[in-house]
């Protein structure tokens, strides 16, 4: 891969696979999606969503203008440049054009614009951690996953990202964070 294949351009590839990511993911995604754009013979586009920052509003040549949620919050420039590089590792020796690009927002609704605006091919998501945050923000929220199969014609993809659950086993249930008054025996 070129150098000039993983710079951000002012041009997003026209019918890519997107794949979205978040810091620390494991490099599966990635090659996963990177797999699927070979298979296509799109290019990858790598994507965040800041769910801390709103779009505030757009102008008419497409520009984005974001704000923090929290008005005391830095820019992301250290979290691209973290994310640029864990993309670049996990691609590496794989011969496809990707770049990254930053959105804020909402993750499903986000990535859901993007490819309808790029015509993506596929989007691309790992499974989250099994945490109790994020359990409760899923069951209230639902999964970027779900919601994104539900609101838009594209094939999504689901990359498992951890051990999966055995089938015995309660997926919600994190036996080392609940206290005995809300799951006796735990």
């Amino acid at each position: 891969m070129s150098d000039a294949a993983s710079q951000p351009t002012a041009r997003r590839p026209h019918r890519p696979v997107i794949v979205g990511i978040v810091p620390r993911q494991p490099s599966r995604v990635l090659r996963e999606a990177a797999h699927y754009a070979r298979l296509h013979g799109a290019s990858l586009l790598v994507v965040h969503v800041d769910v801390t920052r709103f779009v505030s509003y757009e102008d008419p040549d497409g520009y984005v203008h974001t704000a923090p949620i929290n008005l005391d919050a830095v820019p992301g420039e250290a979290l691209e440049s973290q994310l640029r590089d864990e993309a670049a590792r996990a691609l590496k020796g794989v011969d496809i054009a990707w770049q990254l690009e930053m959105l804020a927002g909402d993750p499903a609704l986000a990535m859901k614009d993007l490819a309808d605006r790029t015509e993506a091919r596929l989007i691309v998501v790992g499974t989250r951690k099994r945490g109790i945050g994020d359990s409760i923000r899923e069951f209230f929220t639902g999964s970027v996953a779900a919601r994104l199969a539900h609101r838009q014609p594209r094939p999504v993809l689901v990359v498992p990202t951890g051990e999966p659950v055995k089938d015995d086993e309660d997926p919600w249930r994190e036996r080392q964070s609940w206290p005995e008054e809300l799951w006796p025996g735990a």
